[in-house]
């Protein structure tokens, strides 16, 4: 009879092939080619077979990557478009630095929008494009395609996905925009604004206005269930963005549209579950559990008085300092939270029981543990994010994950050390996370103008530590040590937080 690990290990391997064999399975009838222009990383996607067709150029937006925006370049290829994704200055795979940052944002906006329009105006040149040209971008890069299109009558359509544009207006030719049900109302009442342009009365939703022949129709949609990143991966969004590129090109596809989100939930779910059956496999590093596992009130002191003080002493702090925005101010986040973590764990009284004999480590093990959860956290998940979701490798980023790491070790060994242990609450690790989230959101409180953007990142800081947190628990109970785990997640963060987020320049 299969054991229990056995089992888990089926299962996992199955999901992972199910999920990997649909999702390669999207672009089986696809042409896929990557190249470059101007030394920007583009990727061109076409039906095999089919004739000229109409090029749709794809646009991530902040912190975003050419993987982000697959599902609408497979959707819209594989219903006969030419469709055409790239990595922006400073994001993904693009080796050149973003100009500008947040001081020059008028910089930053003239580089995106001539690198947009080099990448558009090689789409309409490709052999498998008959010359008519249609925008798509999402977040910061919906207000790109908006001003592209303005200044560009190539533009037939343009669809914009969690619009902010001051500059979409009556200019904007055939403008589709799409937002999330459960994004902020702001965001909803900007494509409200949209309509009323063509609008006779009160603008309604999923209802087209004006004229595709004079440039002048409008249409919007909030796609139900989904916030700013689930827009990318809603069906009801590749439908409408389907639907308004068939009207404006007077164009009838297979209607086939890409169901990606539930199978990256099964790769991952597959992913984490094999990870449980691995780890029963690492070496015991330590005789007894190692770990502070306070309780009470040292551990509520513990938990809260970081999240409470990091974003206070942090407020006013220069930050400019690394070639990464935003990635200055995490570094600093989560150094400072682990120093003071470290601080309190350095006050709390002494564990009342110890092991008789006291507790032998093999630091030989614990380094052979800690390389071997690493190589799995980055390895296997790593690559599956870097490959379906967006970038989790740096491109040359080396150094900056070196550096990043500089605040993620402190924060994961002091928070292992604290949560771990004989006498650790159940729901410890779980807890101290939520503390972490809510620092951030103060910190972003406090500083909107030059944190904003951090809101962006949070959900996928979540994910990571749902994901990263069970693999760090299996680690701890087969090891009965903090450091494995700790390590790890270190290291993941760090190599994340390097590849998302952009580099600019001085």
């Amino acid at each position: 009879m299969m054991k229990p690990d056995g089992i888990i290990a089926a299962l996992a391997f199955t999901a992972i092939v199910v999920a990997l064999t649909h999702l390669f399975g999207f672009r089986a009838d696809l042409d896929v080619e990557r190249t470059s222009v101007a030394g920007t990383p583009v990727t061109i996607f076409r039906k095999a077979g089919d004739g000229p067709a109409p090029a749709a150029v794809i646009a991530h937006g902040f912190s975003g990557s050419q993987q982000l925006m697959e599902p609408f370049a497979e959707t819209l290829a594989q219903n006969g478009y030419v469709t055409v994704t790239f990595d922006f200055l400073g994001h993904g795979r693009n080796p050149a630095a973003l100009p500008g940052g947040l001081t020059d944002q008028e910089a930053s906006m003239r580089a995106l929008l001539a690198e947009l329009g080099a990448v558009a105006d090689f789409a309409r040149r490709l052999p498998a494009s008959d010359g008519r040209l249609a925008v798509l971008g999402h977040s910061m890069a919906a207000d790109i395609v908006v001003r592209y299109a303005n200044e560009n009558p190539a533009v037939a359509a343009t669809v914009a996905l969690s619009m902010f544009s001051p500059e979409a207006s009556a200019r904007s030719r055939n403008l589709l925009a799409i937002t999330g049900a459960l994004e902020p109302g702001a965001l909803k009442e900007e494509a409200l604004r949209v309509a009323r342009d063509a609008a006779p009365g009160a603008a309604k939703e999923r209802v087209t206005y004006g004229d595709f022949a004079d440039g002048s129709a409008r249409r919007i949609a909030f796609a139900h269930g989904v916030e700013h990143i689930g827009v990318l991966y809603s069906a009801e969004s590749m439908t409408e963005a389907l639907s308004w590129l068939n009207a404006a090109f007077a164009r009838h596809g297979s209607g086939f549209i890409e169901a990606r989100g539930a199978w990256l939930g099964l790769l991952f779910l597959g992913l984490v579950l094999l990870a449980r059956p691995l780890t029963r496999l690492l070496p015991q590093v330590a005789t007894s559990p190692v770990g502070r596992g306070l309780r009470g009130r040292a551990f509520a002191l513990a938990a809260i008085a970081p999240a409470a003080l990091t974003p206070l002493i942090l407020w006013k702090a220069p930050t400019a300092f690394l070639p990464l925005l935003l990635g200055d101010y995490l570094l600093l986040h989560f150094g400072l939270y682990g120093l003071l973590t470290a601080g309190a764990l350095a006050l709390a009284p002494a564990p009342a029981k110890t092991p008789s004999g006291g507790v032998i480590v093999s630091k030989a093990r614990l380094a052979l543990a800690a390389a071997l959860v690493a190589a799995y956290a980055c390895g296997a998940i790593g690559l599956a994010f870097d490959r379906f979701v967006t970038a989790f490798f740096p491109l040359g980023g080396a150094p900056l994950a070196l550096a990043l790491a500089c605040g993620t070790l402190p924060f994961f060994i002091a928070d292992e050390y604290l949560t771990r242990g004989l006498a650790a609450p159940r729901f410890a690790y779980a807890l101290t996370k939520i503390c972490f989230l809510i620092s951030l959101a103060l910190a972003i409180a406090l500083n909107p103008a030059r944190l904003f953007f951090l809101i962006i990142i949070a959900p996928v800081i979540l994910i990571f530590f749902v994901i990263f947190g069970l693999i760090s628990g299996w680690t701890y109970r087969q090891t009965n040590h903090p450091l494995p785990g700790a390590l790890a997640l270190a290291a993941a963060f760090a190599m994340a937080i390097a590849a998302v987020f952009p580099v600019v320049s001085p």
